[in-house]
């Protein structure tokens, strides 16, 4: 699925985040999106999910030759971010029983065989709110990389991992990344090595 933005611009009040951002991510690339905290990386990741407008420009997602609203772009979407959250009343199986009524997973994979991937099987009839930081992370993280969808989001995707589950990242996004038009928001290099291309939102800030 490609993206395209032209002009584009996003303010909170009288402040730019970015602005006269033109960029096309091209169907199948992997971009890190960069810069210091506070930079906009998260908010721009936003606006090009179409969760949030632009103050400024226009966005264009096509998918092969067909023109995709951005109104339907949740449903060619999945995206894991420290802002998402699980639902905490429901045990880990309930949880993708939940997901998978909306969200098909990937061709083939059943969500008994994504429990064993995340190495979640002796927790899957623990409550959700129950579980650690690094085990919410990685369920955060085995929705979004084996969820059926051409453009996977990642926001901070370790964010509470321990070394093992940093491991566990890289080893699952690289089996599950080939082929998807893949975003990553970041500012540590372990997290975007993998991508092809990078865009540093610093470089669409408004000086003042």
């Amino acid at each position: 699925m490609q993206i395209e933005a032209l002009g584009l611009g996003k303010r909170f009040g009288r402040d730019w985040i970015f602005r006269d951002l033109t960029y096309t991510f091209l169907s199948g690339t992997a971009t890190a999106l960069l810069g210091p905290n506070g930079a906009g990386k998260s908010t721009l990741l936003q606006v090009l999910a179409a969760y949030t407008l632009p103050n400024a420009g226009e966005l264009k997602f096509s998918l092969g030759s067909r023109s995709v609203s951005a109104d339907d772009v949740a449903g060619h979407l999945t995206l894991c971010a420290p802002y998402l959250e699980l639902i905490e009343e429901l045990t880990l199986r309930e949880q993708l029983h939940f997901h998978t009524r909306f969200r098909p997973l990937r061709a083939g994979l059943s969500a008994a065989q994504l429990i064993d991937i995340m190495q979640l099987r002796t927790a899957q009839h623990k409550l959700i709110r129950d579980f650690s930081s690094g085990m919410k992370q990685r369920v955060k993280l085995g929705l979004a990389l084996y969820t059926d969808a051409p453009l996977l989001f990642l926001d901070e995707p370790t964010t509470n991992l321990d070394r093992a589950g940093v491991a566990w990242y890289h080893e699952h996004v690289a089996a599950t990344t080939n082929g998807r038009t893949v975003l990553v928001s970041s500012n540590v290099e372990e997290e975007y090595a993998f991508c092809q291309a990078s865009l540093h939102v610093t470089d669409f800030a408004v000086r003042r």
